[in-house]
């Protein structure tokens, strides 16, 4: 094969122990049917759906808002900091089985403190697992506090005001839910503060908004990066800004085909992104609900569009300098990507 590997089994074995870090992943997206029913039990919690298999038949949804509608379903099992920890323990656990070393993970506190579940419950069961995982297999995090976007900014406030007590736990904030109609300026506001208080900033756009909503995000927002920015292509002047800026772009190809963004693997932006030169990276986003956690989205892209050696590890390389770790970190894992390299000629 011309992209550097004698077959497509090979590229597969590379992918399966490359390290690379993970920095588009909502903790919600990760809960498994199977899990699911076991909370459900445990806490007495009625659901629409009589079997795992009806479940994952339900998924079948094709755009985002009918995604969205039964994710936030599926969250009224998670009641106790227990669940919290279980649900992101077995996350932790599944991706340290695709050799991800460090994870940025988004949490929804809107989508719990709604239910009537306490923002100091979310995030205990969510840190404790961090921490575990951590003393266990050395993997790093950083936690990422998203606003509804379907909400206003006025709630996203009253959540920035909750999370005060716990901001020795949140590095960054982001901006997630529903795109189209409720644009990146229309969070500005809190954003702001959310700077003001040294976090981090991030903000999903340009998956099905259009690329007024990366310059938004950009320029109205100040984001230190960018989640998906699919539609960013259609702006031969963002994509050169972007490229120039070395904005870092969390891509997520099994999501942008259950969610119709594409029509096929065959037909994802991700080669054209790397061409361009802009820093892209590979995630999962809701992996429970787009079939595929990190490897298996590399996996899909990379057979699809015959990805090379090297831009296989520009991919892992992008999601370590893309993360929120500090530069003496970064350089260890780069050091461990061209290791992996070096063994596997």
């Amino acid at each position: 094969m011309s992209n550097g590997f004698a077959s497509a089994a090979d590229r597969r074995e590379f992918i399966a122990g490359l390290p690379k870090a993970e920095l588009h992943l909502h903790i919600e997206g990760s809960l498994e049917p199977e899990l699911m029913f076991a909370l459900a039990e445990r806490n007495g919690v009625a659901i629409p759906f009589s079997s795992v298999e009806e479940v994952r038949a339900a998924y079948a949804f094709s755009n985002l808002q009918d995604f969205l509608d039964i994710y936030y379903q599926g969250m009224a099992v998670l009641l106790t900091e227990n669940d919290f920890y279980d649900l992101t323990m077995a996350y932790l656990a599944r991706v340290h089985a695709d050799a991800v070393r460090h994870v940025e993970i988004f949490f929804d506190p809107q989508g719990h403190t709604e239910r009537g579940v306490a923002f100091a419950t979310v995030i205990g069961g969510i840190t404790r697992a961090l921490d575990a995982a951590q003393a266990q297999w050395g993997m790093s995090s950083r936690l990422i506090m998203c606003f509804l976007r379907h909400l206003s900014e006025a709630e996203a406030e009253a959540t920035l005001d909750q999370a005060l007590p716990h901001l020795e736990r949140i590095h960054g904030v982001g901006l997630d839910s529903s795109e189209n109609g409720h644009p990146p300026a229309k969070f500005a506001r809190v954003f702001a503060r959310a700077r003001s208080l040294g976090l981090k900033l991030v903000a999903h756009a340009g998956e099905e908004g259009p690329p007024a909503y990366v310059y938004e995000a950009l320029d109205v927002l100040g984001v230190d990066r960018i989640d998906h920015g699919n539609r960013s292509l259609e702006d031969p002047a963002l994509v050169a800004r972007l490229a120039a800026s070395g904005m870092t772009l969390t891509v997520c190809p099994l999501s942008n085909l259950k969610l119709c963004v594409v029509d096929d693997l065959h037909a994802h932006p991700l080669k054209t992104m790397l061409d361009a030169g802009l820093a892209a990276t590979v995630n999962s986003d809701d992996p429970a609900y787009f079939g595929g956690y990190v490897n298996a989205n590399f996996i899909g892209v990379a057979d699809a569009l015959d990805l090379s050696r090297e831009e296989l590890l520009a991919l892992a390389r992008n999601s370590f300098t893309g993360s929120f770790l500090p530069d003496n970190e970064q350089g260890a894992h780069l050091a461990a990507i061209d290791a992996w390299n070096r063994a596997h000629p």
